[in-house]
């Protein structure tokens, strides 16, 4: 009888899409960094009550090219850990759907966050592609609002002001206490309750590794830190976990 594989959970930030073109938020060169009031952009009480700041944050939206944004090799090596037949879940502060445009199917991902590949109208409900809106703010609508009842369109994440999916949650929770690695891959781990994730891992007897270009507060805990840029990093990774080096040491 074969061994059973161990579990390997992906927790990925901002930092895994920086490759593909989409800009961190809290790195040395991030958006709050450069300017700290764009955080209102994505808050939600300063983004129903504004009309500008809801102007402010289409054109960001537009600007910012996650629309187009193709996956990088940090995605794809993701891929390449499932198709190896590692069983894995990734748990993503991201909000970019890029793993699943890499190719992973998307009951493996768990969106902790939401997903700006849509949006929804705060009133009626309505859910549509954010494609389609950052169309109408090319042609001029510089605040679109919802074609079947006039609301307030807002992307389809979770704003900083709200609270996270209690299902999806519980599901993040009981990946990381079955696990038996804990990859933290390009997040800040400073946003909760992601960052309480590694720790729920640890107290599971999990293996930490975490691939980051800045500090995190639970770099003194990480069963190893990878300051490497995570396109080169998560390929080499992934082929030890392929492996089983991970797992073992």
């Amino acid at each position: 009888m074969s061994e059973k594989r161990p579990l390997v959970a992906v927790l990925t930030g901002a930092g895994i899409s920086t490759d593909s073109g989409i800009p961190d938020y809290r790195g040395p060169q991030g958006l709050w960094q450069r300017d700290p009031s764009a955080q209102d952009l994505v808050t939600i009480g300063p983004y129903l009550a504004s009309t500008e700041v809801r102007r402010r944050a289409w054109l960001m939206r537009r600007e910012a090219g996650a629309v187009g944004a193709k996956p990088n090799a940090g995605h794809r090596a993701l891929v390449e850990l499932e198709r190896a037949g590692v069983p894995m879940r990734v748990l993503t502060q991201n909000v970019d759907g890029l793993h699943q445009a890499a190719g992973l199917p998307a009951r493996k991902v768990i969106e902790l966050h939401g997903t700006a590949t849509e949006v929804q109208c705060v009133g009626c409900r309505a859910v549509g592609p954010m494609a389609a809106a950052l169309e109408r703010v090319a042609a001029g609508e510089d605040d679109p609002a919802c074609a079947d009842c006039g609301g307030v369109l807002r992307p389809r994440t979770v704003m900083f002001g709200e609270a996270l999916d209690e299902m999806v949650l519980v599901k993040a929770d009981a990946i990381a206490k079955g696990c038996q690695v804990f990859l933290a891959v390009g997040s800040s781990l400073q946003v909760h309750p992601a960052a309480l994730l590694p720790r729920i891992a640890l107290e599971n007897d999990a293996r930490l590794i975490i691939v980051n270009g800045e500090p995190t507060p639970w770099d003194w805990a990480a069963h190893e830190v990878v300051r490497e840029p995570i396109s080169e990093a998560l390929p080499k990774l992934v082929q030890r976990l392929v492996s089983g080096d991970l797992a073992r040491g």
